[in-house]
């Protein structure tokens, strides 16, 4: 049987996505700011023949400054330096619907498209967190429901403003003067509950229509979200079978809304922790471990879990009376995996924390190259991935051992390409997706 190739995701993090990266010999603690670091690493991806790298964000400051590097240079500035660093490699930014406006978004990654040739993709998030909210004004987090609806109708504004220019609006006729054609504008003139967008966007259709849509929720306002719009979804999966399960449900709800389940990819985040044999593997992870502070893991778990400052006893388990999903209004999807995860293999909250100190409910494995591939080519040959995102612990080193040691694996196996090949592609025709035809130029059905 053929499973097609995989697609994979370089999600970078300043260091690595230990949170105890930093502190090794190898690590640069300036690095979360240093343009030639990104350079480097998107080169590496690049050389490794990834679909796309991917960068966080959020509109708050993450972490106790004790913690790790922390704060973060703006996604889409930096993917358009980026840009000029690659030729290839799509480049897919974070940006919150919660606290931006659509013309303005929807201008930036217009920008970015045309500035690398078609390799733009939004990462579309809702942005919980009462930190974030303050910033913007507001006392609280809105609701989880009303986040999402924010979110639909901003991507619907985002939609109608990428296709305000007909794709051959340019006429460029130099004889007659004639630069455009402006019956093929069309202004959004929306009025909604969340946003009133009257005129056209101020750059023309992109090279892909508009960027890939990418969506990292998994709660169930997420999966609706996703089956509605996602052409790519990031997903935190502990167990092959929970993978399966998650990437079942979202393939039907994506057909169950009129799409084809081919065209949204299920990307699951795994931390690959690599060594030459299983035991310097495990002897690296042992490294990382040994360096986390786990007064900082504390302090993290007991806000993702909602708990008063000084409730958890760090050589104890979680406590019985946890609220249940239903009654959060964060991160809902992320709090049920970690605290299953803490039920299912009765772990103390030091164990807990070391779980999640590599990739913050993400799956964590080490081994041997020829393990990390197996393990990828079994969740994509039985249904629980389109692909991966590769979250390396520490950075370069994590990416570069990859690329140089994985990659040739997954190679040999038919598994992923061996190049990009002479032509240019945009990160839609990587992905196996059609460019999105202009609402405007869409012939009406036959009655």
């Amino acid at each position: 049987m053929t499973h097609g190739q995989l697609h994979l995701n370089a999600f970078l993090m300043n260091t690595g996505h230990h949170e105890a990266s930093w502190r090794l010999p190898e690590s640069d603690p300036y690095a979360h700011v240093d343009l030639a670091h990104y350079v480097r690493l998107a080169r590496i991806a690049e050389r490794g023949t990834f679909d796309s790298l991917f960068l966080a964000d959020g509109p708050q400051l993450w972490n106790n400054l004790a913690q790790r590097p922390a704060g973060a240079l703006e996604p889409i500035t930096l993917l358009t330096a980026l840009a000029t660093a690659t030729e290839h490699i799509g480049l897919i930014a974070t940006a919150s619907t919660s606290y931006n406006s659509p013309y303005n978004l929807a201008r930036k990654f217009a920008t970015l498209d045309h500035l690398s040739g078609g390799r733009a993709g939004w990462n579309i998030v809702t942005t919980a967190g009462a930190e974030a909210a303050r910033n913007f004004g507001l006392d609280a987090e809105p609701a989880h429901a009303e986040r999402y609806a924010r979110a639909a109708e901003f991507l619907d504004v985002a939609l109608k403003l990428w296709d305000s220019w007909e794709d051959d609006t340019i006429v460029a006729d130099k004889a007659a003067g004639v630069w455009g054609d402006d019956a093929k504008i069309h202004p959004p003139r929306h009025q909604g509950r969340f946003f009133s967008v009257d005129g056209a966007l101020n750059v023309p259709r992109t090279p892909q229509g508009y960027p890939l849509l990418v969506q990292a929720g998994s709660s169930e306002d997420g999966k609706r979200f996703a089956a509605r719009y996602a052409e790519a979804v990031f997903t935190a999966q502990q167990t092959i079978e929970d993978a399966r399960a998650f990437y079942a449900d979202l393939k039907a709800r994506t057909v169950a809304a009129g799409r084809d389940a081919r065209h949204i990819k299920v990307l699951p985040g795994i931390v690959p922790v690599i060594g030459s044999t299983q035991a310097e593997a495990l002897a690296n992870e042992r490294i990382l471990e040994d360096h986390i502070v786990h007064a900082h893991g504390v302090d993290r778990l007991e806000r993702l879990l909602q708990l008063a400052p000084g409730t958890l006893e760090l050589d104890g388990p979680l406590p019985a009376d946890l609220p249940p999903e239903s009654a959060v209004e964060g991160a809902k999807s992320r709090y049920t995996l970690v605290v299953e995860l803490a039920r299912r293999e009765r772990l103390t909250v030091r164990q807990l924390i070391g779980r999640l100190g590599g990739g913050r409910g993400h799956l964590t494995f080490a081994g041997t190259p020829e393990q990390v591939a197996d393990t990828i080519e079994l969740w994509f040959t039985s249904g629980a991935a389109d692909g991966f995102n590769i979250m390396p612990a520490v950075l370069p080193s994590g990416l570069e051992t990859f690329v140089d040691h994985v990659v040739p694996i997954l190679r040999a196996r038919g598994l992923l390409r061996t190049g990009y090949g002479d032509a240019r592609h945009t990160l839609r025709e990587r992905y196996g997706l059609p460019r999105p035809a202009n609402q405007h130029t869409i012939a009406p059905a036959l009655v």
